[in-house]
């Protein structure tokens, strides 16, 4: 039997028992659109958590000291780092303060918690640590540090919810009823995230004392490292000097670490999570296998006859494995094709709403993947009821009713 003819008798059977063969499928359909949502769901969240840790810029180490006594120990850290320019490029306090900004008759407080600017205190190294550039006016400096100078950088969306449409550079805005004058504006760079990067309004760590609800002790900040490969370096040099500081815990405590670790020990998580759902979406494959290798069971016994009288006048063993191999793919592989469509839409529906409209499409070669497991599935739980056809003695078949 040449391969076009299996071909066309397996689509004969398939449409002469239109019902029993899609309960056939279903187990295939639901197991290919399971693993295919499962992974693209994965891969979706993966790609929002690394948009979030290149938004927040990468190659970063989180520095914190906190000493008994209150002493903030920021502009310590900042000198100490500042010595070791073939790694570190740039130190910043990781802080932030509550105040009312004001601006004509604009007032922060009146706003949803949401959409309020967040005041944080930088150094003149903030933008380089918080992967910012400025898009109009100019960045904060040493000197403003230095000289506690009352100066703003804004956020392009905190920009846009105090002045709307007006040009805020050295106009002044008023931090719980202290001016300060904007010097520049940061080019957008968060826009898609409702508690947006971009609503952030940065002033020197020093200005704040003018501040009522000021603060004295910065005990965290964020230090940017060259690269990806001096992160581990960067980490043990500032534990180092943290426990000088702390005297290993007698006076204090502090601990360095980067949110690259967070990120691996995250994807581990995510891997294992996605591990467990592929198996258990791998049961529903197996159940849809023996489905698949019972039915063809079924279709051996109701074609008894037929393979008796191709027996008898002298076909193969081989072309009645080819006919029922060709059958049970045939069904898998429609089966993995519904599967696919169905995994399409579902990834589609999981990032409207997990992911706040990001549209997920599985990759071309998940696709393929899926669709060429479901026809070995089909071919490998089919290959027992094929050898089993194929065996039948001529002269007992003919005999079956």
């Amino acid at each position: 039997m040449k391969f076009g003819q299996a071909v066309k008798m397996a689509v004969k059977s398939i449409i002469s028992k239109k019902g029993r063969s899609f309960l056939t499928m279903l187990g295939i359909i639901i197991g290919i659109a399971s693993v295919m949502t499962i992974v693209a769901t994965v891969d979706g969240y993966n790609r929002k958590m690394m948009e979030a840790f290149e938004a927040q810029g990468t190659n970063k180490v989180t520095a914190y000291v906190y000493l008994y006594n209150g002493e903030s120990c920021f502009e310590k850290i900042y000198n100490y780092c500042q010595g070791l320019g073939d790694f570190i490029v740039g130190v910043t306090p990781s802080a932030e303060i509550n105040c009312t900004l004001k601006y004509g008759a604009k007032a922060t407080d009146k706003l949803d918690w949401d959409k309020r600017p967040r005041v944080c205190l930088g150094s003149d190294q903030y933008s380089l640590c918080s992967s910012f550039k400025v898009a109009r006016g100019r960045d904060l400096s040493r000197i403003d540090v230095e000289n506690y100078n009352q100066v703003c950088v804004l956020g392009s969306r905190a920009a846009s919810t105090l002045f709307d449409y007006a040009d805020p550079l050295y106009q002044k805005v008023m931090f719980d009823g202290v001016p300060f004058t904007v010097i520049g504006v940061y080019a957008e760079k968060d826009p898609n995230s409702n508690y947006s990067m971009d609503s952030v309004v940065v002033i020197p760590y020093t200005a704040s004392r003018f501040l009522p609800n000021s603060t004295d002790s910065m005990s965290e900040c964020i230090v940017k490292v060259k690269d990806s490969q001096s992160v581990s370096k960067a980490i043990s040099t500032l534990q180092a000097y943290i426990d000088s500081l702390t005297k290993s815990n007698t006076i204090g405590w502090g601990y360095a670490y980067s949110e690259q670790q967070w990120q691996e020990e995250s994807n581990s998580t995510l891997t294992m999570i996605s591990v467990v759902l592929g198996g258990i979406a791998g049961i529903s494959l197996l159940v849809g296998g023996i489905g698949i290798m019972n039915i063809m069971l079924v279709t051996v016994t109701e074609r008894t006859r037929e393979i008796g009288i191709r027996r008898a006048i002298g076909a193969e063993r081989a072309s009645i494995v080819t006919q029922f191999l060709v059958e049970a793919a045939m069904i898998c592989g429609i089966g993995g094709i519904i599967g696919i469509a169905i995994g399409y839409l579902g990834t589609n529906i999981a990032g409207k709403l997990l992911f706040e409209g990001m549209s997920l499409i599985p990759s071309p070669l998940i696709t393929l993947e899926a669709f060429a497991f479901s026809v070995t599935l089909g071919i490998i739980f089919g290959m027992y009821p094929a050898i089993k056809a194929s065996g039948l003695q001529p002269v007992v078949a003919l005999r079956a009713e």
